[in-house]
């Protein structure tokens, strides 16, 4: 099966390592960067948000414009809109860009960030908000006669869309979460499951969770699954590991910055991916072949933060690994996000694209396979 490959559809050229050089919606830099993403071998891109940052269904549409075939991860929370105006918003985008949206449900896993924002609701209340929020997006894009709804968060009457998606039956619906209850809402409810990158035993587990929990919910076919990393790369691996080494330096050194990272809020991490990264950088900086914790545990576990560093053709053995291991999205960003982003492209993705094609030319079709067993 293709594999596909997430980009960050980043709305102004700054990262942890360095300060961006304008305001934080520069237009020319967003349709600079998709397009870049969409000439060099990429699927998609990621809208990211933040609750100070700008809008990320506005920044989706305006690269839904200026490419043609580069597809939209929409970043979502739903405690900034009820969810049937959502449904509407993310519609009309579907419109825009000819088919190419999908959404990106955030619950939230920082109390002091969600509360920026108003929203004072508990975590486990949060993840209650989440599942009726998803459930209400799929009535929404799918029902072409009016519908009630009555939940511990959401009740309203009479509803009917008047604007529906152009994908059918409707865009997919992503999510991501380590805690119980993101697991609980996630494999219930979710169409791709979002993992952050760990060690490839860490990745099992997780994975086989994700399976088990959904068979549990009733599902037939569990979530897809999406891991996500930092490429560095290196035309040697002692470049690469001292590319990784210099760009730690820099973040060390942006520490403190104001506006460097306001997504997370002070004090130790919340939310339990984060958690859980820096308890990996706890067991050391270096795991299985070149999965770097260092980055993860220099940003404080900030989101997605762990690396894979080595030369484009160890990197691209180190994702067949979780190819392997069932993923299917690959999410990948660099710290200069638009020269990255063209090399990763150029480098890493044919190779990985190649040896997935290789391996499942070589796999025998399950009609192949009965016959063989009938003869």
């Amino acid at each position: 099966m293709p594999i596909e490959f997430l980009g960050i559809g980043a709305t102004n050229d700054g990262s942890e390592t360095h300060p961006r050089s304008g305001g934080s919606f520069d237009p020319r830099y967003t349709v600079e960067l998709a397009r870049a993403h969409q000439d060099h071998g990429w699927d998609r891109v990621l809208t990211a948000y933040g609750s100070g940052s700008p809008d990320p269904a506005q920044a989706a549409a305006l690269i839904a414009t200026a490419t043609d075939s580069l597809k939209l991860l929409v970043a979502h929370r739903p405690n900034v809109s009820v969810p049937t105006f959502a449904a509407k918003t993310l519609a009309t985008l579907d419109h825009i860009s000819a088919g190419r949206t999908t959404v990106h449900v955030i619950t939230g896993g920082s109390d002091h960030e969600q509360a920026r924002e108003g929203d004072r609701l508990p975590k486990d209340a949060r993840y209650t908000r989440t599942r009726e929020y998803i459930q209400i997006l799929k009535e929404a894009w799918t029902r072409h006669e009016s519908f009630d709804y009555s939940g511990e968060v959401y009740s309203f009457e009479d509803f009917v869309a008047d604007v529906f998606p152009v994908q059918q039956p409707r865009p997919d619906i992503s999510f991501g979460g380590s805690s119980d209850a993101a697991y609980a809402v996630g494999t219930a409810e979710a169409d791709i499951f979002c993992l952050w990158g760990e060690p490839l035993a860490d990745t099992r587990e997780q994975i086989d969770r994700v399976r088990r929990e959904a068979l549990a919910a009733g599902r037939t076919t569990p979530p897809r699954i999406q891991v996500a990393f930092r490429p560095i790369l290196g035309a040697t691996p002692d470049e690469a590991w001292a590319k990784a080494e210099g760009i730690v330096r820099q973040i060390e050194a942006r520490k403190g910055v104001p506006g460097t990272d306001r997504r997370r809020g002070p004090g130790a991490p919340q939310n339990t991916g984060s958690q859980r990264l820096l308890a990996i950088a706890d067991r050391g900086d270096r795991h299985d072949t070149i999965l770097y914790s260092g980055t993860a545990k220099a940003t404080g576990g900030a989101g997605n933060s762990n690396a894979l560093v080595g030369t484009p053709e160890q990197v691209a053995e180190a994702l067949l690994a979780y190819v392997d291991l069932g993923v299917d999205i690959i999410s990948a960003r660099g710290y200069d996000t638009l020269a990255d982003a063209v090399e990763f492209g150029d480098t890493v993705i044919p190779l990985v694209r190649a040896e997935v094609a290789r391996r499942d030319a070589a796999r025998p079709s399950a009609s192949s396979s009965a016959s063989a067993s009938a003869a």
